[in-house]
């Protein structure tokens, strides 16, 4: 009889223990570039949407206060720390974070890139907005289709080392030649940071007079390119495009320093990466090639040989649309 009560007992504390796993939420930390940036303020939304959804899920929003690998690095650990369920994390370096993600994933711990990718051996998959090609077509005809003459056109954009800015940029690279009137005369850097943005836009306004358009495929140095043109008084004489966010670009949209831009919507992104790491890290999919892995209202994510996927394209935003999405995001 004191053998059977005590199987009773274990028994119930074995369920016990069982249940109370079962009611822990799934933890996703979305870690982000940098914290204050209203693109990933955006994502995060949508990630806490995702959440909401799916139930039982957490999201741990997080950054460095700048953006640098080491502030990625320094939280990546603490995350491991803290035993998290998955890490999304749009990287500031492609190389530099590997090793502490490495050391996540021997943890057990899920991982992903997104926005701005990781090394394929730092990562199990990427999303990526939009696909590279297309984003890299849609940011020189946003130009083109301005300056039907042509021109010099100059791309600001933001370190040197971002995964996404440079791939976008080889993209229109390829294809530049579809408009022969159009000549790219530079790339500058302003690191993501909406002063030294400013800095660069004014130094390619001084160093290229005949400057038609700017390219930034930054949220951030989209606005200051914008800024500056406008202090410039270069109004209808240089266009400032590329990606940005219309609560952020409207005033430049309004005041026609900016004709038209473009960009996915970030609530949405946010939405299909929490969505993606909650399916990996549950075990309900796996990032494998050619691998189809759902991402809620937004569909399916399917994978390449390089374990990335697309969400979806590049919305173009003008004087047209632009009061409607301005209070949106």
């Amino acid at each position: 009889m004191r053998k059977f009560l005590a199987s009773c007992t274990i028994l119930a504390v074995s369920l016990i223990g069982s249940a109370a796993m079962a009611d822990q939420p799934v933890r996703i930390a979305l870690l982000v570039k940098s914290l204050g940036n209203g693109f990933f303020e955006a994502a995060n939304r949508g990630a806490q949407q995702a959440a909401k959804e799916l139930g039982n899920v957490e999201i741990i929003y997080t950054g460095p206060t700048s953006t640098t690998a080491e502030g990625q690095i320094e939280i990546i650990n603490a995350l491991i720390a803290q035993k998290v369920d998955a890490i999304a994390i749009s990287a500031n370096d492609p190389n530099a974070v590997v090793p502490a993600l490495k050391k996540a994933m021997q943890r057990g711990i899920t991982v992903i890139s997104w926005d701005s990718g990781v090394a394929p051996e730092g990562r199990q998959m990427h999303l990526s907005p939009s696909s590279n090609a297309l984003i890299g077509q849609t940011i020189i005809k946003l130009a083109a289709d301005e300056l039907p003459e042509g021109g010099e056109v100059a791309v600001l954009s933001a370190t040197s080392t971002s995964t996404n800015q440079n791939v976008w940029i080889g993209e229109m690279n390829k294809v530049k030649g579809n408009y022969p009137n159009i000549k790219v005369v530079t790339t500058v850097y302003g690191d993501d940071l909406a002063d030294k943005s400013y800095r660069e836009t004014q130094g390619l306004l001084q160093t290229y007079p005949d400057l038609k358009a700017i390219i930034a495929p930054t949220s951030v140095g989209i606005v200051a390119a914008a800024q500056a043109v406008s202090d410039a008084g270069k109004i209808g004489k240089v266009n400032v495009t590329g990606l940005g966010l219309p609560s952020e670009m409207a005033g430049a949209v309004e005041s026609g320093a900016s004709k038209s831009f473009a960009i996915w919507n970030p609530v949405d992104l946010g939405y299909s990466a929490a969505y993606l790491a909650y399916e990996l890290a549950a075990k309900k999919a796996q990032a494998t090639p050619g691998g189809k892995i759902p991402m809620g209202r937004m569909g399916t994510a399917t994978l390449d040989q390089n374990r990335e996927a697309a969400m979806a394209e590049p919305f173009k935003y003008d004087k047209s649309n632009i009061a409607e999405f301005k209070s949106v995001f």
